[in-house]
């Protein structure tokens, strides 16, 4: 992590907020991983449950039939491919290590048992990303006393956890447009520096979110622009991680802050 990285999202969904970034087939799946890997992607994102606000509840069986062939299918065509499973089911994710994911992205940061000790005993990076509540609920849990305060605190109590588990390799991810009004995802991203306290990796996922089109009265489809800037604006405050749907322009964007940067 010396060095910002890039986290291509692939969605096996139907629903996914983004249409571009669904991938309706393995083939297709995999064709977008390859695509994603040219471009400079050093993290492959895979995930078979939308979770956008609104998004319908997708079983286990669901997930596995999407998420798990589509692993399966890009380790075969790309053996040395970094790849995160997006879920928050612990068996799920046992599964996905199985086949070859490197990385858990878990956005519930451990509501489901097992989660955690699975995150330690399988010695691999664990992204844990802040939410309040339960996913089908999360927009109705966006009062906050203090938001940085009691970001810091959800991430510290789960740290803790994790560190006495033996986990030493985790990753936080304040969660943009999850349990956050518009206002105060720019407040965490303005104060995203706040959270190097803990000295782990910050992962930022801004892409194509409502904050960016929704303040700018456009559509998902047209705001490229202006995940750009707020990537930009990421990697001055520290994220090392950019979760993105246009690797290319996330790669262009690392490139540039880090000729200013030197």
């Amino acid at each position: 992590m010396s060095e910002p990285k890039v986290m291509g999202i692939i969605n096996i969904t139907p629903d996914s907020f983004f249409a571009d970034s669904r991938a309706g087939t393995i083939k297709e799946a995999v064709e977008k991983s390859i695509k994603m890997l040219e471009e400079g992607a050093d993290i492959l994102d895979i995930g078979g449950f939308s979770t956008r606000p609104g998004s319908q509840e997708v079983s286990f069986d669901n997930e596995r039939e999407r998420a798990i062939p589509v692993i399966e299918a890009i380790i075969k065509e790309v053996p040395q491919a970094i790849i995160s499973i997006d879920s928050f089911r612990t068996e799920l994710v046992r599964e996905a290590i199985d086949k070859g994911a490197s990385i858990i992205n878990d956005i519930t940061a451990g509501q489901e048992d097992g989660m955690f000790e699975l995150a330690a005993s399988s010695k691999l990076p664990y992204v844990m990303m802040h939410m309040r509540g339960p996913i089908s609920r999360m927009m109705e849990n966006t009062n906050y006393t203090n938001l940085e305060i009691e970001i810091t605190n959800y991430f510290q109590e789960r740290v803790t956890k994790l560190k006495e588990l033996g986990c030493i390799d985790m990753i936080l991810d304040p969660g943009f447009g999850f349990s956050k009004s518009l206002d105060q995802n720019y407040e965490i991203l303005k104060n995203l520096s706040y959270f190097e306290v803990f000295e782990h990796p910050i992962l930022v996922g801004v892409s194509r979110k409502s904050m960016i089109y929704k303040y700018l009265n456009t559509t998902a489809a047209n705001a490229l622009n202006g995940t750009s800037v707020l990537n930009f604006e990421a990697l001055q405050k520290g994220a090392r991680i950019l979760r993105v749907h246009d690797v290319k322009e996330a790669v262009e964007t690392i490139k540039l802050y880090k000729k200013i940067a030197c």
